[in-house]
C-alpha cells in the first residue's frame, strides 16, 4: 500500500489542502516493487514534468534495466536516487535509514554571492537579536536585517521591536541570501509588514487527476496586512541562488509589496511538497502543487532580481560586500 500525506503545514495565504492519506495499488517489498511504486507515485502526483522537459516513461525504461532481484538496499537506493535526479528538483528526495537523496544543482552550479565573514563585518559584535532575526542600523542610517532560515519563526513582538528600532532609518535592507526556505506561513508573516492593504501575490494549482497535466484552475494567493507595526519606506531584499522554496515565495510577495530585489537570481522551488512512502518504508518527497507569480508565470526556476549584482573580490579584500554597498549607494543618491 502506498500512503500519501502533505508535508507542509497549512498556508494561511490560500485555502490549501489539509493533511490527507490516499490508499493506492499495493506493490511487493522487492527491488522491482519498490521501484515501480516510486515511479508511479511520481508519475501520478509530481507537478513539473512538462516544465522540466522530462519524459518519465523514458526515465522508467532507463532505470528499470538496472534492477535485479538480488540487489542490495544500497544499490536499489542509488538507482532510485539517480532516477529522481533526472528531475533536478530540490524538493524531490528519497529517505532511508542510511541516506537522503537530494539534488542541489539549483545552487551548486552558480556563484555563491555570499560571504559570512563579510556579513559579520557589517554586524560587528553589537548587533541585536530578536528571536531568529539579526539586525543593526548601519552608519549611514540604513537598517540591516538578516534572516537566514524561514524554518526559524519569530513572534509579532519581535518584528514590532525591530521595525520600531528602524523607524529613524531612511531605508531597510532584508538580507535573505543563503535562506533555503522553511515555513511559508513565516514568509507570509514577515511580508505582511510591508503592505497596507490586502494584495494579490500569486496563484497556485492542485493536481486533480493522475495525468501529468491534470490540474485545477488557478487559485489566488492573497497577502493581508499585519495588525502590527508596518514599514512604509524603501525596502531592498538581497538574494542569491540559495534563496529557495519559502524564501523564493517571500521574494515573490515582496515584489508585490514594492520591494527592490538586488543580487542574484533566486534558486526557485515553487512546488508545494507532498510526501509518500514505499513498501519498504523509505520516505519520498516531491513537488505536487505548482505556484505562480501575479502574471501566472511559474517561479519554479527562480525569480530575477531588479538589479543583478555579484560580489567582487576586490571589495571583499577591503571587507565590503558588493551587494550591500550597491544598495547603500542607491539610498545615498536619493
Amino acid at each position: 500500500m502506498i500512503r500519501y500525506r502533505y508535508f507542509f503545514l497549512l498556508i494561511p495565504l490560500c485555502s490549501l489542502l489539509l493533511s490527507s492519506c490516499i490508499d493506492e495499488e499495493e506493490f511487493p517489498d522487492s527491488p522491482d516493487g519498490n521501484f515501480e511504486a516510486l515511479w508511479k507515485i511520481m508519475d501520478e502526483h509530481y507537478c513539473f514534468f512538462d516544465e522540466k522537459g522530462v519524459n518519465w516513461d523514458e526515465v522508467h525504461t532507463k532505470y528499470q534495466k538496472q534492477l535485479n532481484a538480488g540487489m542490495s538496499d544500497a544499490h536499489l537506493f542509488e538507482v532510485c536516487a539517480n532516477m529522481l535526479s533526472e528531475l533536478k528538483d530540490g524538493h524531490v528526495n528519497i529517505f532511508s535509514s542510511f541516506d537522503m537523496a537530494r539534488n542541489w544543482s539549483w545552487h551548486e552550479d552558480y556563484p555563491e554571492n555570499y560571504d559570512e565573514l563579510l556579513i559579520n563585518h557589517y554586524l560587528g559584535t553589537d548587533y541585536k537579536i530578536a528571536s531568529s532575526l539579526r539586525y543593526k542600523i548601519l552608519d549611514d542610517n540604513v537598517g540591516y536585517l538578516q534572516y537566514s532560515s524561514f524554518q526559524s519563526d519569530f513572534g509579532a513582538g519581535n518584528i514590532d521591536q525591530v521595525l520600531i528600532e528602524f523607524a529613524p532609518c531612511q531605508a531597510l535592507i532584508i538580507d535573505i541570501r543563503n535562506n533555503s526556505g522553511g515555513l511559508l506561513s513565516v514568509a507570509e508573516k514577515l511580508a505582511a509588514r510591508f503592505t497596507n492593504e490586502e494584495i494579490l501575490v500569486g496563484y497556485m494549482r492542485h493536481k486533480t487527476g493522475k495525468g501529468h497535466n491534470d490540474f485545477s484552475a488557478m487559485e489566488e494567493q492573497r497577502l493581508k496586512p499585519s495588525n502590527g507595526v508596518r514599514w512604509h519606506k524603501p525596502v531592498f531584499v538581497l538574494t542569491n541562488r540559495q534563496v529557495y522554496s519559502a524564501a523564493n515565495e517571500f521574494v515573490k510577495y515582496m515584489k508585490c509589496c514594492g520591494a527592490i530585489i538586488v543580487g542574484d537570481h533566486t534558486g526557485g522551488g515553487a512546488g508545494m511538497p507532498f510526501s509518500s512512502e514505499l513498501p519498504n518504508g523509505w520516505g519520498v518527497r516531491f513537488s505536487a502543487c505548482p505556484m505562480y507569480d501575479i502574471n501566472k508565470q511559474s517561479t519554479e526556476g527562480g525569480i530575477a532580481p531588479d538589479y543583478s549584482v555579484a560580489l567582487k573580490s576586490e571589495d571583499a579584500v577591503r571587507g565590503l560586500d558588493t551587494i550591500i554597498e550597491f544598495v547603500r549607494s542607491i539610498v545615498a543618491s536619493h
